[in-house]
């Protein structure tokens, strides 16, 4: 699949992008958190083991510097690619309800000139990447690398839509349901899970006018509210907030 869908064109690291990127690959199983781990995977007969040629550190630095944004979209088309496969041959949820779990993380980095490192709400340099994981499994659906700078909904709408996607593609017939934290609570998302027909639980943030209607409610496990009292125009649909009182 790395040889069918990943092109470096004339970048000086495009030769053997399949056993690079494999290299790559092996070192993160083993445990590698550093170009320099993949040396380990060098020692003895391990190459033919793995069943791939196992190249040097310098090398697969060379390899990672001769990526763009496209060559970078090109391995999520491989990783599509991968969950397919894996799902076909009898991992997947077939027409059973599947939840999609989605969230960022903060990646930390130690250099100050690594492209897109930024420090972000954490005061932390690094990344700050979005996943989406099937509940229950685990299964990595979907990632995007974003700078250390991204606050957690930048992007996360045609993250979504592309999850989504990725799903039905890879063989998921049954319904599907989002759930994210308030990070996520964002008119974008909410509107891409209703074009797409998905379920979505979000996390509300907890304005005024949403502890307010929480205040008014009945004593009801939920209730529901036009969500415009928060942002009129944007928000039209109806949605229901779960909401609880403690007893006095």
């Amino acid at each position: 699949m790395l040889d069918t869908h990943v092109n470096l064109g004339e970048a000086p690291g495009r030769a053997n992008a399949a056993d690079k990127a494999m290299t790559l690959l092996h070192s993160a199983l083993a445990g590698g958190s550093w170009i320099d781990d993949c040396d380990r995977l060098r020692a003895g007969s391990t190459g033919q083991l793995l069943g791939h040629r196992v190249f040097a550190p310098s090398t697969i630095g060379t390899f990672l510097r001769s990526f763009t944004f496209g060559h970078a979209r090109q391995l999520d088309a491989v990783s599509g690619q991968a969950l397919q496969r894996a799902w076909q041959a009898g991992a997947g949820p077939d027409a059973a309800p599947l939840t999609i779990d989605v969230d960022s993380t903060i990646c930390e980095v130690y250099r100050t000139r690594k492209q897109g490192a930024e420090f972000g709400h954490t005061k932390v340099r690094s990344y700050h990447p979005l996943l989406a994981f099937a509940a229950g499994t685990s299964d990595l659906l979907h990632s995007r690398l974003r700078g250390g700078s991204a606050y957690t909904a930048r992007g996360a709408a045609g993250f979504v839509a592309e999850t989504i996607g990725r799903v039905r593609a890879a063989g998921s017939s049954g319904p599907l349901t989002l759930r994210a934290d308030s990070g996520f609570y964002a008119r974008t998302v909410v509107a891409a899970c209703q074009r797409h027909g998905v379920r979505f639980s979000i996390t509300a943030k907890l304005t005024k006018a949403v502890r307010r209607a929480i205040q008014s409610s009945p004593r009801t496990p939920g209730f529901p509210f036009r969500t415009g009292w928060r942002t009129a125009r944007t928000w039209p649909r109806p949605a229901t907030v779960p909401s609880a009182r403690r007893a006095r």
